[in-house]
């Protein structure tokens, strides 16, 4: 328990920033403010002439131009992730929302510098080839700056660029921060009699209710809930997909899936392979849906059953309860688990908890869902979720930490080498809620190893086969939105085409969920289009990298920090490649499938004759 801090013992934590800024009005934070404005001057400055054409004459400025990047990058992540993450514990914070526009409009010179470092790279593109065959002080700059001369060519002029950031701040970014608000604050009356209200992210919680009633009217009324915003949520969506189009197209994106395989990191041949496998995996998920179907005795699934809890004692079968986790409890395990793959990520959780670097306790204004942030000058990071005492809740601790794990592996390498993008960033998060689940599953009797092999498919479903949905859904929404805006039911039967696409006969199509576009706060991200496969992709990359792992034994976790330590200064097929894997082949992608359907194999073997086959003493995953 950090002093002075207002954690009470055996509390749901609440984070601590005080590391990172004390408050806003801290005389760290305006110091911070007032050097981000002068670095960026100075980047600026220093960008007002192109760099020499002579080698001797070059080196050095562009020694200097990599270092004000650094630099002015570093300050402007660390107070922006501070700002947003003061503004997501609670959206009614009207002074975290103006340090948020404050410190976008500091950002403007910083990006405009952005703009005209990658022009003056360009324009030396050959001499900047040859220093990096030559010079050792270039040594590890390779990548970024090949990226960077690459970027070049997809942006405009420098006035237009420009005029481009400071309208998203209005524009795409404020469509953004509406949806974060109403998705925080959205509720619906849930008791006439009482007058209670539940937020649309209590009625989400309830999808995992045992009770089917309670599940079919926290649906209902979720829907509701989400209808009577349609309006707003639409036309942000329409505002933020707009944006990306218009501007992109102008930057000579040749399609927003492109720019997001650029962002990604990888080639359309490993997008086409990922695809494949996800979508040949179909079959496998709807067997899974229908077994689970008949262990709650029902004819077919609603959306709503989708994260009901099955197994044994779920459908009358006399068997101890479902365990509830207390928050203890949940650091204990994770950083045990931990201990057995890394002594290190152990004692890095351990860390974590103990210094109160994660907000768990659910609260009105706090947004919904989890996610990890990072403070460069710091060297730290903190994890924001919404801790309930499920497995679930654990599992998703488990992820936000392997995201933080990543974050301290690489955080002694400078900027320049410790970007890393979402798809390896999903790797790191979902390897490290692997290493928790299969503790687990040893660790568990057998009306606790079905419950958790169908947790297992339940989410894994979710990445693989709603993941789908999600990605045709959006890509359906950039092909109708480049003719013109689209209404909400449009956007509703969009999603549920998407849905019926990806789930088929697994669902009952009479209740699908037609407002999942207004739920998933990675639709309203102008910079970020198609934020739904990197999920998939890491998920079956993890997969590959535990397999890797179980034949190794403890020796693999070096080769695994030395991965992650490259995922900032490499493409992903090459940083695939060291781990020994060809992520271009469907077959790479179906040896994840395959793990997945002997986790199905064995819960719809369960389902059908009540009988329990320790599938994985056999397949080692």
């Amino acid at each position: 328990m950090i002093p002075g801090s207002e954690q009470q013992a055996g509390a749901v934590p609440l984070w601590d920033l005080r590391s990172i800024y004390p408050s806003f009005d801290d005389a760290s934070y305006i110091r911070d403010k007032e050097s981000l404005r002068e670095e960026a001057r100075e980047f600026l400055r220093l960008l007002e002439e192109p760099i020499p054409s002579g080698k001797e004459a070059a080196l050095p400025v562009l020694c200097a131009l990599i270092a004000a990047y650094e630099k002015t990058g570093d300050l402007s992540e660390n107070l922006r992730s501070y700002a947003e993450a003061v503004y997501s514990t609670d959206t009614g914070d009207s002074g975290a929302l103006n340090e948020i526009n404050a410190l976008e409009t500091l950002a403007l010179p910083f990006n405009r510098a952005l703009v005209l470092f990658r022009k003056r790279l360009a324009e030396r593109e050959s001499l900047i080839l040859s220093l990096l065959e030559e010079e050792n002080k270039l040594a590890g700059q390779g990548f970024f700056l090949r990226e960077a001369i690459q970027k070049a060519r997809y942006q405009m002029e420098g006035d237009l660029e420009d005029l481009a950031n400071d309208l998203c701040r209005s524009g795409a970014d404020a469509w953004s921060r509406l949806h974060d608000a109403l998705s925080s604050s959205l509720g619906v009356l849930w008791d006439k009699e009482t007058g209670e209200t539940k937020t649309v992210s209590a009625l989400r919680d309830l999808a995992f209710h045992p009770d089917r009633g309670i599940r079919e009217k926290a649906y209902h009324a979720e829907l509701e809930a989400w209808a009577s915003a349609e309006a707003p949520l639409a036309a942000a969506l329409n505002g933020i997909k707009g944006w990306a189009l218009t501007v992109d197209s102008r930057r000579g994106w040749p399609s927003p899936l492109e720019k997001s395989f650029f962002q990604s990191r990888i080639t359309p041949k490993t997008f086409n392979a990922l695809c494949s496998a996800m979508e040949g995996s179909l079959p496998m998920f709807r067997r899974y849906l229908k077994s689970k179907a008949k262990l709650l005795g029902l004819d077919s699934l609603a959306f709503y059953d989708l994260f009901a809890p099955a197994g044994p004692g779920v459908s009358g079968v006399a068997e101890p309860e479902i365990k509830s986790w207390t928050w203890e409890e949940s650091g204990a395990f994770i950083a045990r688990c931990f201990d057995s793959f890394d002594p290190g990520m152990g004692t890095f959780a351990r860390h974590a908890f103990a210094f109160s670097w994660i907000d768990a306790r659910r609260r009105k204004g706090k947004v919904g869902g989890a996610y990890c942030t990072d403070f460069p000058l710091a060297g730290e990071s903190r994890i924001l979720c919404n801790f309930e005492g499920s497995f679930d809740s654990v599992t998703t601790t488990a992820h936000e930490l392997g995201h933080a794990w990543h974050h301290e592996l690489i955080k002694d390498l400078p900027r320049t080498q410790n970007q890393y993008p979402m798809t390896l960033a999903e790797t790191a998060s979902i390897f490290a809620e692997t290493i928790v689940f299969e503790a687990a599953l040893r660790g568990a009797g057998e009306a606790e190893r079905i419950r958790l092999l169908e947790g297992s498919l339940k989410d894994s479903c979710q990445v693989i086969c709603d993941i789908l949905s999600r990605f045709y859904f959006e890509r359906e929404v950039f092909a109708r939105r480049d003719r013109g805006e689209l209404v909400p039911s449009e956007l509703c039967a969009i999603m549920t085409n998407a849905q019926k696409a990806s789930y088929g006969d697994g669902l009952d199509e009479k209740f699908l969920h037609p407002y999942m576009w207004a739920v998933k706060s990675h639709y309203y991200s102008a910079a970020l289009g198609f934020y739904n496969y990197p999920y998939a992709f890491g998920q079956l990359f993890s997969l590959a990298l535990y397999a890797a792992f179980k034949n190794e034994g403890t020796g693999f976790a070096g080769r695994y920090r030395d991965i992650l330590r490259t995922t900032g200064r490499a493409p992903a097929e090459e940083t695939a490649r060291l781990a020994g894997f060809d992520i271009e082949e469907p077959s790479f992608w179906e040896q994840g499938i395959a793990l997945i359907a002997s986790r199905e194999a064995e819960f719809s073997r369960y389902a059908v004759n009540g009988q329990v086959r320790h599938f994985f003493t056999e397949v080692e995953v």
